[in-house]
């Protein structure tokens, strides 16, 4: 299939007027009119086509619509260590904000555990082919086939934790707690390493350990094969993200970083394994629910970019409804940051941060056929909504 008489905007490289071409890849892509045209193939008639959007942290079916305590599978708040969790084993593929999020642009989302606990569970991407069940449609029925990888571990500092776990009198309690367990968990993960790593390289003079589902879960972040996002809000909170992380030699992402504007300068300056430091910024669709957002701003996004940190932005789903990533962007601009930043924060910025840029977040050749139509150019605002939306070069309907 193809579209032409289009602006594509690749994220790649400048805008051009033109045409795509792609099945379930992306197959090829020119200026001007393509060699042929074939009755199948749609006429943008000026239109614009961008990369499928990317929220990059949310609670997507884990917290489910309309339901309490039944369908809220996004916190096991009764240990306060549990990294061998795995979120994917709470997701509802059937839940009714997948189609919302994909009748919005968004064709990719991280999945990630809540914040009550000081190491939460392990982070998944998935593609949103789900949505509510209908015989008629092609939307995916299970998560095995709309995932795409696992690419976390989520950690949480400060309110959260302290509150979950003080109304129950038990620890962690305090921010200094809240760390400890941390680096414990850390701390025997990196021995139990060292100890597989061994027999495995000489098997005749090293024992295996014995076997821990807890430090087994932790192997792919010490090894830096996944990053370690840290739920963080304070300025303090975010500093002890990043203590932690040079600790153990971890690839931190902020997550939220809300008062980050206010230090954007120092936290850009710190050295991580990838090279750059990244933040997932949002909500930015809510009131200061807690003492944690009262120093929210809208600059937040555009302050740690300009300083150097890489940026995308998220809904927190359902903190704010995920159909309205679009109009979080534009709150973005708001604050200060242009559309250009803009659209990256919730595209390739998403992609990279996430670690799945070589299939999504760009128009390349090769990539997933991740992509999204609109007659206009009002991409971000409260009446922005795309023509069509295609995952992996099909239309779900429904």
């Amino acid at each position: 299939m193809k579209i032409y008489n289009a602006q594509i905007y690749t994220m790649a490289e400048p805008a051009f007027d033109g045409w795509i071409e792609f099945d379930e890849k992306i197959i090829d892509m020119g200026q001007g009119q393509p060699a042929e045209i074939f009755p199948s193939d749609i006429n943008a008639m000026g239109g614009v086509i961008i990369p499928g959007f990317i929220d990059a942290h949310t609670h997507l079916g884990v917290i489910e619509s309309g339901l309490g305590f039944e369908g809220d599978d996004c916190n096991e708040a009764t240990d306060p260590f549990t990294p061998n969790l795995r979120v994917i084993d709470g997701i509802n593929p059937l839940d009714k904000y997948w189609d919302l999020a994909r009748e919005q642009g968004i064709t990719t989302v991280a999945i990630s555990p809540g914040s009550a606990n000081p190491v939460g569970g392990r982070i998944i991407v998935a593609k949103t082919t789900g949505g509510v069940y209908s015989k008629k449609s092609n939307k995916s029925r299970r998560i095995d086939d709309m995932f795409i990888a696992t690419v976390g571990t989520k950690f949480a500092l400060g309110e959260n934790p302290k509150s979950v776990y003080n109304e129950r009198n038990a620890t962690p309690i305090t921010r200094m707690a809240v760390s400890a367990v941390i680096r414990d968990g850390l701390d025997k993960a990196k021995h139990y390493m060292q100890e597989y790593d061994d027999n495995k390289r000489d098997p005749e003079n090293h024992d295996p350990p014995e076997y821990d589902a807890k430090s087994h879960a932790l192997l792919p972040l010490l090894r830096r094969e996944q990053k370690a996002h840290f739920h963080c809000h304070r300025t303090d909170d975010i500093f002890t993200a990043i203590r932690i992380s040079k600790e153990f030699n971890l690839d931190p992402v902020l997550i939220h970083a809300t008062e980050g504007y206010m230090v954007a300068d120092l936290i850009a300056k710190e050295e991580v394994p990838s090279g750059q430091i990244s933040a997932i910024v949002g909500p930015l669709l809510c009131d200061c629910s807690k003492p944690e957002l009262q120093n929210q701003d809208l600059c937040n996004a555009s302050s740690l970019l300009k300083n150097g940190v890489k940026v995308a932005i998220c809904t927190d789903h359902p903190e704010t409804p995920i159909g309205f990533l679009s109009l979080t962007a534009a709150a973005a601009m708001k604050g200060g940051m242009v559309f250009d930043n803009a659209m990256r924060c919730v595209t390739v910025n998403a992609a990279e941060i996430l670690g799945i840029e070589h299939r999504v977040g760009s128009l390349k050749i090769g990539m997933d056929a991740d992509l999204q139509l609109y007659s206009g150019y009002e991409l971000f605002g409260m009446f922005s909504k795309p023509e069509r939306v295609y995952i992996n070069g099909i239309s779900i309907d429904g």
